[in-house]
Formats: structure tokens, C-alpha cells, sequence
């Protein structure tokens, strides 16, 4: 036996992908896609007729999940486009802490404590504008 000493990173990744592959032609209006590395949500799809190059053409808007940009591309409606697996959880207001964290109730009954509201000014005040807190 050596006495060197060996080191392996350690990789935290199972291995599941945020995104999977779909036909353009598939993807539907209220879908989603990844437009410019970007989770969108589809809010229109138009596609073209079959030109001289053989392929119908698939125009998408989609609005940045994250941000709410719009953004847009044309891709052959036969190729694969990312789709992000999206999941949304709803969650019950239940306090807000004076250092800025949030108690939210989950659907089994639990409570989460470890979301901190944002500290830019303008963010924070179009949350508190969402869920009716006095400033």
C-alpha cells in the first residue's frame, strides 16, 4: 500500500437533465421552450409552408419564465428544441421575519423557512405590492 494520498471530486449532479428534446412541430401554444438559453413560456406559434430548402419553419414567442422578456426564434419545424422541465409550487404566506426571511406553508403541512425576500428596493416593493404588505 502507498501512504499517497488520493482525491476525487465529488460530483453532486444525479445526472438529470433540466431540458429534453422535442420536435418544434410538437410545441404548442401555453408550452415551453428554451430560447436563447432562456425557459420560456410559448404565447404564440406560427409556422411557415414548406419552401425551397424542404422544411416548414416554426416561429415561436416565448416570455422568460424568470424575467417575463419576450423573446423569439425560427427554428425547421423537424428539429429538436430544448423543452425545460418546468415544476411550480404554490406556497401560503404565513409570516415575514424582521430580517427578511419568509415562513411559507407547504402543501403537506410543513413549513419552509429558508427564502429570503430580495433586498433591491424595487423588487421588494412589487412583492410586497403582490401580496397586499403595508410598507
Amino acid at each position: 500500500m502507498s501512504d499517497e494520498e488520493h482525491h476525487f471530486d465529488a460530483k453532486a449532479d444525479a445526472g438529470a437533465s433540466k431540458t429534453y428534446p422535442q420536435q418544434a412541430g410538437t410545441i404548442r401554444k401555453n408550452g415551453y421552450i428554451v430560447i436563447k438559453a432562456r425557459a420560456c413560456k410559448v404565447v404564440e406559434v406560427s409556422t411557415s409552408k414548406t419552401g425551397k430548402h424542404g422544411h416548414a419553419k416554426c416561429h415561436f414567442v416565448g416570455i422568460d419564465i424568470f424575467n417575463g422578456k419576450k423573446l423569439e426564434d425560427i427554428v425547421p419545424s423537424s428539429h429538436n428544441c430544448d423543452v425545460p422541465h418546468v415544476n411550480r409550487t404554490d406556497y401560503q404566506l404565513i409570516d415575514i421575519s424582521e430580517d427578511g426571511f419568509v415562513s411559507l406553508l407547504t402543501d403537506s403541512g410543513g413549513t419552509k423557512d429558508d427564502l429570503r425576500l430580495p433586498t433591491d428596493d424595487q423588487l421588494l416593493a412589487q412583492v410586497h405590492q403582490h401580496i397586499g404588505y403595508k410598507l
